[in-house]
């Protein structure tokens, strides 16, 4: 079969692979229909998160049609011909962050969980397409995959919605989500996302939904404030204004109610001297990742605020505010995201048309043109915003 593979930093290609196959009981095998770059695929390709080998397959976001089931799924769960949509994180459903549905803290599924325990202190879930961190998962960038422990980690899609209204439930929606459900939004509230790329959309959406007064986009990229504002949200481009006291302006002196990072490792600065600072201990390794939008909305959330961290982090930061964090009350929250959790109110949201998911498509591409996705994801070619990739 075809498979988009990494083939070493900054590079990928799409190889003759073989196809995946039941290894255990309670495995199903899917053809894919629809899978897409997520924007933490990018850490992989830039060589950031560590653990990848040349020829691991690429991909977390995927869905599509079972076509094996293991012996071990019983009829009434999952059968050959079901739709399904495949969650990243791998749960096995019943330990005991499972139960608590902290499914991306799952204590079951990292066949590498000692070499996670040592970067992070305690084993995550295992993740596809995510490096052998997080288990060496084969990923879904490809014409099949193998989906582990099936009946707990696939939604079955029942309804006549499109690929593209639900593919999106597989991370980058419930990640959004997740970062606003975690903001413990009232009515009045201003919220402010760093970053308007395809999870910082979601976020502003599912905030609004949740019931946001304001929503407040911040980045760089021009086309990604117009998205942001043909939505209706305020828009702050940081490399022509002052983040912080733009967000004070907006909101009477205090700042943002909640504040929600989903930006990650790789942030900019719109001050050159700040992100040169980052960018030279980043390549020295003195520092793993860049923290510019966690700093700033520390320092930018009201005293009493929420900051939810939904974009990825991978290691050590510097400058890490924990003055202000301390001193003004602010409540920290963050997580990969626990999607199982949030699947299927997302998906009852989109069959009311509350959320559209296809919003933020602005490439599709068959699954061989995979690298010109990721050249034009990266570098933000061609005003690219989210690309979806058709085996």
């Amino acid at each position: 079969m075809k498979a988009n593979c990494w083939t070493g930093r900054n590079s990928v290609e799409v190889q003759d692979v073989p196809e995946p196959s039941i290894l255990n009981s309670r495995d199903a095998i899917v053809k894919i229909t629809s899978t897409a770059i997520c924007g933490s695929d990018l850490h992989l390709l830039d060589g950031y998160v560590p653990t990848m080998e040349k020829g691991d397959i690429m991909g977390h976001e995927f869905m599509g049609e079972i076509v094996e089931v293991g012996p071990g799924i019983s009829d009434g769960k999952l059968r050959v011909g079901d739709r399904v949509v495949v969650p990243f994180p791998i749960a096995c459903g019943a330990c005991a962050s499972c139960r608590a549905e902290l499914y991306s803290c799952c204590e079951n599924t990292n066949p590498n969980a000692g070499l996670s325990e040592k970067f992070f202190g305690h084993p995550t879930a295992g993740i596809y397409g995510y490096s052998h961190l997080t288990g060496g998962f084969a990923g879904g960038q490809a014409e099949y995959a193998r989906v582990v422990l099936a009946d707990a980690n696939a939604l079955k899609i029942e309804s006549d919605l499109t690929d593209e209204q639900v593919l999106f439930l597989s991370d980058i929606l419930p990640t959004g989500y997740m970062g606003a459900d975690m903001c413990d939004i009232q009515e009045g509230d201003v919220v402010a996302v760093w970053g308007a790329g395809p999870v910082g959309q979601f976020a502003m959406d599912s905030a609004r939904v949740l019931g946001a007064e304001k929503v407040i986009a911040i980045d760089k990229e021009t086309y990604r404030l117009d998205m942001a504002a043909a939505q209706g949200y305020t828009t702050i481009n940081f490399e022509d204004t002052d983040v912080r006291s733009a967000l004070l302006e907006l909101t009477g002196g205090r700042g943002p109610d909640k504040c929600i990072d989903a930006v990650g490792m790789e942030a900019t600065h719109g001050a050159s001297h700040v992100h040169l600072y980052d960018r030279a201990k980043q390549a020295v390794r003195s520092e793993t990742d860049r923290p510019h939008a966690l700093r700033q909305a520390i320092l930018s959330c009201r005293s009493g605020g929420v900051v939810s961290v939904i974009g990825v982090y991978g290691g050590l930061i510097d400058k890490f505010p924990a003055g202000a964090w301390m001193n003004r009350s602010l409540t920290l929250r963050t997580g990969q995201c626990h999607v199982h959790k949030y699947m299927k109110p997302l998906l009852g949201l989109i069959e009311q048309g509350k959320i559209d998911p296809t919003r933020i498509i602005t490439h599709r591409l068959p699954l061989t043109e995979a690298p010109t996705g990721y050249d034009l994801f990266k570098n933000k070619k061609d005003h690219c915003e989210k690309v979806v990739l058709k085996p």
